[in-house]
Formats: structure tokens, C-alpha cells, sequence
């Protein structure tokens, strides 16, 4: 498969940037994902300069409730005619981040689910969207959360989120088993727990944010290096709300197992 990064908070290419994710996934067998949409129609501009045709898109993904990841989802829609896209029932729930000037809500244009309801699929625990490529939630809760979860909260704005609306996609092709997630909010080694449990096989690729922006506990963040190369046959591609210097920290460890994905890269597994 191939992976295009649209958008993404960094560029080494001078591709135009925002704090957002997505990814175009063109798969062996001939269908393309998009997964997630950044927070307008950057991931528009940036691929058609990428050679990338959102018209072709097949299915859609939004991996969690926030702007940054559902914002151009108004824009995907006007666009491309026939592709569903696959959300969390959850998540058009409100959302909020704690600011240093009080709360602020980060989700998703509520009038977008009545106004596209007949393409949105609405997913529980596990949804399959085709052959190879399952949407899951993260059932396990085995190892810490990302510490910046706890700037952020839900719908009544005094509790802090669970995110039992982030999912993830497994996509199998051949002897690749490759995970995508947001930003593993829910912790990416619970969400890699998850997935294996869920596939029966030792995933081979991971490609995510970490969220570990708020991270700078050097002893946490080897903690989760050494978990992360556990993983003796996965290799690790981060990007987003990893943050660069905590991964920069986090290469320091893990060498050539993980590498930072910036928009405008493209990548073949």
C-alpha cells in the first residue's frame, strides 16, 4: 500500500501545514481510504499537488470527534459523490480543550451529521469496511494514557474525556498488518493490544499520533520506548500530536524503528 501524508502540523517539502492529520491510502487491490481530513480543505490543495484525486476516494474515515481530524469533512463531501464515510457514533458529542484562557470546544460541526446523514456510518466496537480493513474501538486499558488527556473534556465539560469515540483501522494486504490511529488518545500500546487481539497476527506497521505534545517526562517517554520495541517485528511511523521533540526523544531510543511522517511525504509498505 501507499501512503500519502496531506496534512500534517510539519513540511519538509514547503507544503502549506496545519495542526491536523490526513492520510491518503491507496491500497495493492485498488481501493483508497482517506483517513481523517484535517480541519478544512488543506488535504484538498495538498492532494491534488500530491497526485493524490480525492474523486477516487472509496471510503472515508474520521478517527475521533476533534477539528483537526473531522473539520474538512463538509468540504470531502461536496467533492467526492460517492464515497461513506465511517464515524464513531460519538463522536458529534461536544468536545473541549482547556485553554489557558478556559475551555474551548474542538469538535466536530454538529449540522453535519443531519446534513450528510445518508453517507455517514455510524460504528460501534468493531466495523468491517471491507476485506483486510476493520474499524475497531480500543477495548483494553492495560497501559497509561497519554498524560494530555487530561486537558481534555467531554460533553459536560467538567469530566475528562473517555474517548470511546476514537477508533482505529487495521488494514491487512498480504503479510503486511498495518494500524492506523489519530492520536491514540486511548494510548497506542492499548490500541496495539486491541488490534492484535483483534487480527490474531503481530502487527507490522504503525501509523499514528502519539499525542505526547504535553509529554516531557524523559523516563515516561523511554518507558514507552521500550514497550514500543517489544514489538520485535512492527515498525513505527509517527506524526501530528506526537510532537517533534518528544519524538525526537523517543528516536534516541528506538534508532530506525520509528521515523516522523511530515505533509507532503509518501511512503510505501
Amino acid at each position: 500500500m501507499k501512503i500519502s501524508v496531506l496534512v500534517e502540523n510539519t513540511s519538509r517539502d514547503n507544503y502549506c501545514t496545519e495542526h491536523g492529520l490526513s492520510l491518503y491510502i491507496a491500497l495493492n487491490r485498488g481501493k483508497n481510504i482517506l483517513f481523517d481530513m484535517g480541519q478544512g480543505n488543506l488535504f484538498l490543495k495538498n492532494a491534488q499537488l500530491l497526485g493524490c484525486d480525492i474523486k477516487d476516494v472509496d471510503s472515508a474515515i474520521i478517527s475521533h470527534g476533534h477539528y483537526d481530524h473531522g473539520g474538512g469533512l463538509r468540504y470531502f463531501m461536496n467533492l467526492n459523490d460517492k464515497a461513506n464515510v465511517y464515524i464513531q457514533q460519538l463522536a458529534f458529542e461536544p468536545h473541549y480543550s482547556l485553554k489557558e484562557f478556559g475551555l474551548k470546544y474542538i469538535g466536530l460541526d454538529e449540522s453535519l451529521k443531519t446534513d450528510f446523514c445518508d453517507r455517514l456510518v455510524m460504528c460501534g466496537g468493531i466495523c468491517a469496511l471491507s476485506e483486510g480493513v476493520t474499524l475497531f474501538t480500543c477495548s483494553e486499558n492495560i497501559y497509561p494514557q497519554p498524560e494530555g488527556n487530561s486537558l481534555l473534556y467531554g460533553s459536560d465539560k467538567k469530566t475528562n474525556d473517555d474517548f470511546s469515540h476514537e477508533q482505529s483501522v487495521l488494514i491487512t494486504e498480504g503479510d503486511r498488518v498495518v494500524l492506523f490511529a489519530g492520536c491514540a488518545h486511548c494510548g497506542i500500546l492499548n490500541i496495539m493490544h486491541t488490534a492484535e487481539k483483534l487480527s490474531s497476527r503481530k502487527i507490522t506497521h504503525v501509523i499514528a499520533g502519539f499525542h505526547l505534545m504535553k509529554t516531557n517526562d524523559n523516563e515516561q517517554l523511554m518507558t514507552l520506548a521500550q514497550c514500543l520495541l517489544s514489538h520485535e517485528t512492527c515498525s513505527y511511523y509517527t506524526l501530528h500530536c506526537t510532537g517533534t521533540e518528544q519524538y525526537e526523544m523517543l528516536r534516541q531510543y528506538m534508532n530506525n524503528r520509528i521515523c516522523y511522517l511530515s505533509c507532503g511525504d509518501t511512503i510505501e509498505i
